[in-house]
């Protein structure tokens, strides 16, 4: 794999607890670092395929080769965030073997625009916020290559464009794989692909894959996600 390239799939193969097929012959390679953007319709895989890059799932066949550390933003922070303070939920996803750095913490809130946040209880904060935590929980372990399940489903406009407006600014610093639903926010990737019967299409300009789907729709996949 070329080094440029922090995540290459070949030919991945899932199926679903209930039998069902997921993925066959899934083969995909991020170009390099930016904000990349995969769409598809309900149950076509989508938060299967990152869970599986992630390797919270493990693949019937088919190899995944990850060129630096991924870490996976869920579509609900409530899923992830374990800890009262942000400060202490950071401390928590700093890689093994590195105590607790206040210097780093801060850097990590304010690079996600939570500055003087680490004492604050997380049940204070908004969903936005926590979103944001959760971002910053990923960059502070060292990841280089973010999974963002659906990231702003659950956000108001305001949350959602601020969100959005953070990951297109921590890019192409790193790369980052965005699940969504949301066609307009296709306008603000580096490039996209539709899944859709079981595999992954090639990648296109966000605004061209925009104007596709608005003509055609989603296609529906298949019972799980």
């Amino acid at each position: 794999m070329p080094p440029t390239s922090p995540l290459q799939i070949e030919r991945l193969r899932y199926r679903w607890p209930n039998g069902a097929l997921a993925l066959e012959h899934c083969s995909l390679r991020l170009p390099g670092p930016g904000l990349w953007m995969l769409v598809g319709g309900n149950g076509s895989g989508k938060s299967t395929l990152l869970r599986l890059i992630a390797g919270l799932l493990q693949p019937e066949g088919g190899t995944i080769r990850r060129g630096c550390d991924t870490a996976l933003v869920f579509q609900n922070p409530d899923h992830q965030l374990l800890l009262p303070s942000c400060g202490s939920e950071l401390a928590f996803h700093l890689p093994a073997g590195e105590g607790p750095d206040p210097r780093r913490i801060d850097a990590a809130l304010t690079q996600v625009g939570l500055a003087g946040f680490a004492q604050r209880p997380i049940h204070s904060l908004s969903g936005g916020q926590k979103q944001r935590l959760a971002i910053a929980s990923a960059l502070i372990s060292g990841a280089e290559l973010l999974l963002l399940d659906e990231p702003t489903a659950l956000l108001d406009p305001d949350s959602q464009e601020s969100v959005l407006r953070l990951i297109r600014e921590l890019c192409p610093a790193l790369s980052a794989l965005w699940v969504t639903h949301r066609l307009e926010e296709l306008n603000h990737c580096d490039g996209a692909l539709l899944l859709q019967r079981h595999q992954a299409g090639p990648w296109l300009d966000g605004a061209t894959m925009r104007q596709q789907l608005e003509r055609q729709g989603l296609p529906r996949g298949r019972a799980g996600r």
